[in-house]
């Protein structure tokens, strides 16, 4: 696929501000995409989608297919009438820069069954009809998550590996006795996806006709406890009970000297080629359904991936494995009629894995925080080709701030003398040095925009708690702002 220059904006949207303790798909997700068109960007990148579980992670999420509930507006549903105002008169405590997860978790649910329950009272025939349209439009993953999810909370939210057998090992007489058992929770959870995705796509939609276009992401690989791995098992690496055998991770590296166990299950990528990739087709379809542009995590896993033993403790007792390669992207690419993707190609890059991105001719990932060794270091942009992505950071990195206030004397010296600037304005002079760059795309986290420090970082890779918190507060979008942004989309012609 061929990119125009352009540039764009990270924030995910639980950043954005509002009332209701965690950032969803009402006024201010508009008024966000106001900014970005009246700034002159024409990209938004957000994180997985997904409905998160334990750590708040989106690249841990319940289902590859599935939305966020917790994204859900509240003033929406007033709109629909599927809530009243005085639905809304009772709110919890609610911190105005930050996410309190344990606090969403205990009140929104509750709210979203409140408006289930308006539907099925009084729902209007047309929203009637919209969610039967959407319950069979979505049958191909949501009769096995909104079950999956229905299950969970009959088993107080535990892990789908601690179920009994007969449920666990997806038995089919268990399933219908589960399914007619646990209707009206089924329908609930069905429910909250039809309300996500009717937002989404709302948001979408405005976006599209204000020429902003939205990147996504999909993690390569699944959470253990996602509907995915309970409905799909033959696709995974498990024991004839249901659990891992292998799991992914990274090997051990100078910021991790016993490398990163991340706990996924592996694929059986022989399986998944005797069906054609079908289930990662169908994943594909699904996520070009709600953005227009994707951004493949950890791109090296298709070329191979760090395989680790289930019961390794760390992951330095590793091995690295052939990934599906160009056999799998010849496969989206024959689907789709061409790759709308961009390769998250960072870590321990090989030449296989340069060679897979650049035969599909793939734009790679440049991030300008890594740059500052010295000339030779391939993340300056005087070594840039045209087909790339740069960033100033990324969600897993400091925000460039904080970067600044915690490196190395000798990078700092180096960024000072390769910009031939003070130091006084680093995040500004690296969104400069973004934007000015052959790059093809040029993007920074919103964090960057607003020259925070490492209060306002994302995600400490690492670290399981206190991650994806950061929201902006609700004058954080100036018309100074605005204007400056303007400007350099101008003076670089993005």
């Amino acid at each position: 696929m061929i990119f125009e220059r352009s540039s764009g904006i990270l924030l995910h949207p639980t950043s954005l501000p509002g009332s209701y303790g965690i950032g969803d798909l009402g006024p201010a997700a508009y008024r966000w995409v106001d900014f970005l068109s009246d700034s002159g960007c024409k990209l938004w990148q957000v994180l997985p989608l997904g409905p998160t579980g334990y750590g708040d992670s989106p690249y841990q999420c319940f289902s590859a297919f599935a939305g966020n509930p917790y994204l859900i507006s509240p003033e929406i549903l007033v709109n629909d009438h599927l809530l009243l105002q005085e639905d809304l008169k009772e709110l919890p405590v609610f911190p105005k820069d930050s996410v309190d997860y344990g606090e969403i978790f205990s009140w929104k649910p509750g709210l979203l069954d409140i408006a289930y329950l308006h539907f099925e009272q009084g729902g209007s025939d047309v929203l009637r009809a919209e969610f039967t349209t959407f319950c069979n439009e979505n049958s191909l993953w949501l009769d096995d998550y909104a079950l999956f999810m229905a299950l969970k909370d009959s088993h107080d939210g535990s892990s789908w590996g601690t179920w009994e057998p007969a449920i666990r090992l997806r038995k089919p007489e268990a399933i219908v006795v589960a399914r007619k058992k646990l209707a009206g929770e089924i329908s609930r959870h069905a429910f909250r996806q039809w309300l996500f995705f009717r937002q989404w796509r709302a948001v979408r939609k405005y976006a599209h006709d204000k020429g902003v276009k939205i990147i996504g992401d999909i993690p390569i690989f699944v959470a253990y406890d996602s509907a995915d791995a309970w409905s799909h098992p033959d696709l995974f690496y498990f024991d004839g009970s249901g659990r891992p055998s292998v799991i992914a991770g990274v090997p051990p590296d100078y910021f991790s000297p016993t490398g990163q166990l991340w706990g996924n299950p592996l694929y059986r990528w022989e399986v998944h080629k005797s069906s054609g990739y079908k289930w990662w087709i169908d994943r594909f379809r699904a996520i070009l359904g709600t953005v227009d542009i994707v951004r493949l995590d950890h791109f090296r896993g298709f070329a191979g991936y760090w395989e680790v033993p289930a019961n390794a403790k760390t992951a330095e007792r590793g091995r690295w494995v052939p990934g599906p390669g160009a056999d799998f992207l010849n496969a989206v690419k024959n689907s789709f009629g061409g790759l709308p993707i961009l390769a998250e190609d960072l870590g321990e890059i090989t030449p296989d894995v340069i060679e897979l991105r650049d035969s599909f001719q793939l734009p790679g990932m440049k991030i300008l925080q890594f740059g500052f060794s010295g000339p030779d270091n391939s993340f300056l942009p005087h070594h840039y080709l045209e087909n790339c992505v740069t960033y100033t950071g990324s969600h897993d990195n400091d925000t460039a701030l904080g970067w600044y206030s915690s490196a190395p004397e000798q990078e700092k010296e180096f960024y000072r003398r390769y910009l031939g600037r003070s130091g006084d304005d680093f995040a500004g002079d690296l969104i400069r040095a973004a934007w000015s760059s052959v790059a093809v795309i040029a993007i920074a986290p919103l964090q960057d925009f607003l020259k925070l420090g490492n209060e306002a970082r994302m995600n400490f890779p690492g670290k399981e708690n206190g991650n994806w918190m950061w929201r902006m507060t609700e004058d954080a979008l100036t018309d100074d702002l605005k204007s400056w942004i303007l400007e350099i989309n101008y003076l670089y012609e993005r």
